[in-house]
């Protein structure tokens, strides 16, 4: 599995963050067990997954990204799954964050990663 280097963990880390990000309502305020259950082992296991990206990768550039997956991926789930509408201002908003991991990726020495 030569592809589930830092990149590969961090890609995982943010899809386990869209799962966790995503169940956050149905636990009504981790008032119900099982998706409370779900939510903390999602959470658990991109976290995880993150500091195994960061063996390889700078923190600040795997922090953004993930960060920047998660955000982009709930988004996603909500205008998919909860009928939330992205709109032109939030349409603008996720393309600035996606600018600025674009941005913090340029930046970093190629000998850092």
């Amino acid at each position: 599995m030569a592809w589930l280097n830092g990149w590969g963990f961090l890609l995982l880390a943010g899809f386990c963050e869209v799962l966790y990000a995503s169940i956050i309502p149905r636990t009504e305020g981790f008032t119900r067990l099982w998706p409370s259950l779900y939510c903390a082992f999602f959470l658990a296991l991109s976290i995880y997954l993150l500091s195994l990206s960061v063996r390889v990768l700078p923190l600040g550039l795997a922090y953004a990204v993930w960060v920047g997956i998660g955000t982009l991926g709930t988004v996603l789930y909500g205008m998919l799954f909860m009928g939330e509408h992205l709109g032109v201002l939030r349409s603008l908003c996720l393309a600035m964050i996606v600018a600025g991991i674009v941005g913090l990726k340029m930046a970093t020495p190629e000998h850092t990663i």
